[in-house]
Parts: C-alpha cells; structure tokens; sequence
C-alpha cells in the first residue's frame, strides 16, 4: 500500500515538476520528459504490470490535462511501460546504460508515436523538422534530467523493497 500511494505522489510531482518548472527551464521551448522516465524506470525495475499501472497514470494525467481525446496518451504510455516491463529480467540496479538507452528509447517512440497520430495525419509531412528541433532534442533534454531523476527513483525504490521484506519477517 505504501508502495502504491509513493508511485502515486512520485507521478504527481513528475507532472507538476514537467508541467511548470522545467516550462520555465526550456530550451527553445523543449522540455523533458519525466512522466516517460518515470514509466519506463518503473517498468523494468518492477516489471509488466507495474509499468503498465504507471504508464496508464501518467497517460491518463496528460490525457485529463492536455489530451484531445481521452485514452490516448494513456495507450501509448501503458504499451510503452509493458514494454519496458519485458527487460525485468536483464535489468540490474548498479547499471544504469540499460535504463538509460531503454529511456532514450521510450522517449524517441513516444515522439514518433505523436507525430505520427497527431501531425502526419493532419498532411503535416515535415518529419525532418520534427526530427531535429522537437525530438532530438527531448530525447538530449530527458537523458540529462534522467541522469538525476533514475538514482532518486532506483534509492527510492531500493528502500520500498528493504522495508517491505522487513515487515514480512515480522509477520513470519
């Protein structure tokens, strides 16, 4: 239970935190992307399930706040934490290349995704454009914040474990 309400306030303060500090700390008007660091870390550090309950969160937030039609950023972040949730197995706490290239990654098809559904649709063909001045450099952006962000989520997370294995003893 009190894993659940810390993921909960975590995504609060990762939407709050996207949403008005790093607006103002924009670089031509590129801001990170926290919500998918936060949906991918816990994807492959707690697994399928956990990513997808985050992703849906997250998404559900944008969607709520910013969305044009109710569920779609909340699908694409769900997919993009199960996704994530499939390298549980491979992940280790100490290496952090993994979760950066699989951040790196979320955040890239995240952008794709969205252009895709959002623009290409509507016969705005500029993919180069997008590319270079919107999607690149979110991708810089969130890997730089993520370089911080991961460790505070991977210590927060290490604790959750140690303090949940200590109430189980008690009870055994």
């Amino acid at each position: 239970m009190v894993r659940k309400f810390l993921i909960g306030i975590l995504i609060l303060v990762s939407f709050l935190l996207q949403c008005t500090v790093f607006h103002a700390l924009s670089f031509g008007g590129i801001i990170p992307n926290l919500l998918i660091i936060l949906t991918a870390s816990y994807g492959f550090m707690g697994g399928r399930k956990n990513g997808l309950l985050t992703g849906f969160v997250c998404g559900m937030l944008l969607d709520v706040f910013f969305g044009e039609a109710v569920g779609f950023y909340a699908l694409i972040y769900m997919y993009i934490g199960y996704i994530n949730g499939s390298f549980r197995k491979i992940f280790f706490p100490e290496d952090i290349k993994l979760p950066l290239c699989l951040i790196a990654a979320s955040d890239l098809v995240y952008n794709i995704l969205c252009y895709s559904l959002l623009f290409l649709l509507r016969s705005r063909f500029q993919i180069g454009y997008y590319l270079t001045r919107i999607i690149l450099p979110e991708m810089v952006y969130t890997i730089a914040v993520s370089l911080v962000m991961y460790p505070l989520i991977l210590k927060t997370d290490q604790k959750l474990e140690e303090r949940e294995k200590r109430s189980a003893k008690k009870f055994v």
